[in-house]
């Protein structure tokens, strides 16, 4: 990943946990009503985080249960569920909803979270749509094999070498030539998006138009993600949450790089055009009664990309259209993306986009914790502004009671999101409600799991994943060297460690 140039070791901000009086007035563990009509017991939010643990065919698997019930566990107000396919297309280890094949599964996890949350944590979907993207290819295999020859190259080629007979040269000779050029005379040669498709590997953009599948995705796109959604509910899921963030279909449609000429590009009312089709044909397919919200950019932090103005004007959109919450995340494009290596995809979190989007300890001046809130404050002042009062999840580097109290009090979110810290610590929502925040296993913010994320492997915390690996039954990974979920809080609970109601006044005690 990329690193900014100031470098600053940062320490993690002090940690003063509350007492179970102080969290019983607080507003992180009050209860949200939605427009749907859900309520979340609490403002607490685990974020989506893919953790590499379907089949290759998109199925749950037993690895995927435990992953999520293990975050259920600890009781959070919702728990996204990671970025699920809507094609019925393979997509490796990532789970998917095309089909209804998958919907057996799919029940099992949301009963799963429901019965480890003792019913408190409200659970969604993330459904999301991506784009084709190639691997890097060795660049002779690229030159001989994958670049289709056009007399452009003929021309280009016979100029770079002073070779008049190359414009009218066969196809094995002209790619010959190529692969004897020089790097620096091959990309005076290739065209922009050849260059990136041998340096990066080639990638399908929304607006490549001339390809048909590109150009039918705004007739596509509305019923693929209303089945899914219909697939969720019917798979006992509370809401989904629409996957309009990063380098993906619908955060590309949003973009101000994106200039199609078909009333879904250019102006920012044409680029929310599709997200809102998409959202509309979703509502109609579950109900009012059924939690739809979304997750996109309070800023993509590209050139030529969208700002936190963009970032407010669609949130507005969003809101007035019906959205029951909207969730923010930052940057991870692929116009910024470090080149990956032959043989492996470029992956969006690699460049400075993707810093923004997880920072670690070792960052610049500003830091890594709580980095995005006042962009995302300014995109809730906006919708507040507009007269709309649908929630807005904050994240980035929110790892402490104070920090999320001190956003809720001064009005910059509604719900509290926290992807590594309750990675790190499954509990420790639960452990600060309980008063027992001086438990809490921290978030070293090293990026150990983004990088296991990188290289498509099962996704762990290092404060966690060595521990106890020879107690019986424990799921490990790469050969028995990483445990795949975070050891069980080990103590003793009781009624009395909660406040509110008892288990003889209704409310049934959390499994372990």
């Amino acid at each position: 990943m990329w690193k900014p140039p100031e470098r600053i070791r940062h320490a993690l901000p002090p940690d003063a946990p509350p007492t179970a009086e102080e969290t019983a007035r607080a507003r992180l563990f009050s209860p949200l009503r939605l427009a749907s009509g859900l309520e979340l017991a609490e403002r607490s939010w685990v974020p989506a985080m893919v953790p590499w643990r379907a089949t290759e065919e998109g199925f749950v698997t037993r690895e995927v249960l435990d992953w999520y019930g293990r975050f259920a566990d600890g009781q959070p107000g919702a728990l996204v569920v990671e970025a699920t396919g809507i094609r019925d297309v393979p997509s490796g280890p990532l789970l998917r909803a095309g089909h209804d094949r998958f919907i057996p599964g799919l029940a099992e996890l949301a009963r799963t979270v429901r019965e480890r949350s003792a019913g408190r944590t409200r659970v969604f979907l993330q459904l999301i749509d991506f784009l084709r993207i190639r691997r890097r290819p060795p660049r002779d295999r690229f030159l001989r094999e994958f670049l289709p020859i056009t007399g452009e190259h003929r021309r280009a080629l016979s100029e770079a070498l002073g070779e008049p007979r190359l414009r009218g040269a066969e196809e094995a000779e002209v790619r010959g030539a190529l692969v004897a050029l020089d790097d620096e005379r091959l990309a005076a040669v290739l065209t922009p998006r050849e260059l990136e498709a041998l340096r990066h590997g080639e990638r399908d953009r929304v607006t490549d138009v001339a390809l048909p599948h590109i150009r039918d995705l705004p007739r596509a796109l509305p019923g693929l993600f209303a089945a899914a959604a219909a697939r969720a509910r019917e798979a006992g899921f509370d809401g989904v949450e629409l996957h309009y963030a990063h380098a993906y279909t619908m955060a590309s449609f949003l973009s101000a790089l994106n200039t199609r000429a078909d009333g879904y590009g250019g102006a920012r009312e044409r680029r929310a055009r599709l997200p809102l089709e998409v959202y509309a044909a979703v509502r109609d397919a579950v109900s009012s009664r059924f939690t739809v919200g979304c997750r996109f950019l309070c800023d993509d932090v590209i050139e030529g990309g969208n700002r936190v103005d963009d970032a407010a004007f669609f949130a507005i959109a969003f809101a007035a259209a019906g959205m029951d919450f909207l969730s923010l995340s930052t940057g991870g494009k692929f116009e910024d993306a470090k080149q990956p290596r032959v043989g492996e995809a470029a992956y969006p979190y690699t460049g400075p986009s993707g810093y923004e989007c997880m920072p670690t300890a070792l960052s610049d001046a500003t830091g890594p914790f709580g980095r995005q809130v006042p962009k995302q404050a300014e995109v809730r002042r906006a919708v507040r502004a507009a007269g709309l009062a649908t929630p807005i999840v904050v994240v980035g580097g929110i790892c402490t009671f104070a920090q999320a109290e001190g956003i809720l009090a001064r009005d910059e979110a509604d719900l509290i999101g926290a992807a590594r810290q309750t990675l790190a610590d499954p509990d420790w929502f639960l452990k600060l409600r309980l008063g027992r925040g001086g438990e809490v296993r921290r978030c070293i913010y090293s990026n150990y799991c983004e990088a296991l994320d990188q290289r498509h492997r099962p996704v762990t915390c290092q404060l966690w994943d060595r521990e106890g690996l020879d107690e019986p039954g424990v799921a490990t990974t790469d050969g028995g060297k990483r445990r795949l979920v975070a050891p069980p809080w080990t103590r003793d609970r009781t009624a009395d460690d909660r406040p509110g109601p008892k288990p003889n006044a209704g409310e049934e005690r959390p499994r372990r």
